[in-house]
């Protein structure tokens, strides 16, 4: 299976179908890093986590999330698909927002030297909830894929091209047992296109207080898989950069 991946950093291989596709926004990291996405432990402490979780969890102003589509017209037109993704989302309370971005600033010049980017503007922080049997399909974060007759990926179309780089704090932990509302099973993060040394695609079982940031292009096309048991919040920004 090895011919059939590309090496884009020391220890991570992308398919080559996908390598090879004409993506508008092809941005991969320097090959010479460890992985091409970039995992800050802790960015939330332990004591700070239970603030985030409790706010959110007993808030019941959710608004279901919706997926991006593309008009004939060209006009992006978000709605929601509930085949696509069950999601819930939040806004922070302003205490939390400030708290989070605040931290944010810290970690900013280390994001902007692992991509060798610098980020211009951001949106607003999106509390993603997942509730038992929530989920969200493979999917790219800037574009739309497009398939051919046998539901083959034959090219992308750009539908939110201002998204350079995703960021994903985890707020709850990935966990075999549950122990309480701060854990979950299943709602694995799958990198579908991105694989090891032995070509096992890269899954990851969160852990709470990490942060997770890659290139929102198709080649980090990335799903949630459905939430067997607990309680899985994130919280979700894209960002422009240059």
């Amino acid at each position: 299976m090895r011919f059939t991946l590309i090496q884009i950093s020391e220890s991570i291989f992308l398919d080559e179908y996908i390598y090879n596709l004409d993506i508008q926004n092809n941005y991969l990291p320097s090959p010479y890093k460890a992985t091409p996405f970039l995992i800050i432990k802790d960015f939330l402490k332990a004591n700070e986590l239970p603030l985030f979780v409790n706010s959110v969890y007993k808030d019941d102003e959710a608004e279901i999330a919706k997926v991006k589509t593309e008009l004939i017209s060209g006009v992006v037109n978000p709605k929601v698909v509930k085949e696509y993704r069950d999601t819930n989302i939040y806004s922070l309370d302003e205490h939390l927002d400030s708290l989070y971005k605040s931290r944010f600033i810290e970690y900013q010049p280390i994001i902007e030297d692992y991509f060798n980017l610098a980020i211009t503007i951001s949106t607003e922080v999106q509390a993603l909830e997942y509730k038992k049997g929530g989920f969200y399909i493979q999917h790219s974060d800037d574009a739309n894929a497009l398939l051919d007759k046998e539901n083959n990926i034959v090219g992308y179309t750009t539908v939110a091209p201002e998204r350079k780089l995703t960021t994903v704090l985890f707020a709850t932990s990935y966990s075999e047992t549950l122990k309480d509302k701060f854990t979950f099973n299943g709602g694995e993060l799958i990198f579908n296109f991105l694989k090891d040394y032995d070509g096992n695609t890269i899954t990851l079982k969160p852990k709470a207080g990490d942060m997770i940031v890659f290139p929102s292009n198709p080649y980090f096309s990335h799903e949630v898989k459905e939430v067997k048991e607990g309680y899985r919040l994130t919280l979700v920004q894209w960002h422009n950069a240059i």
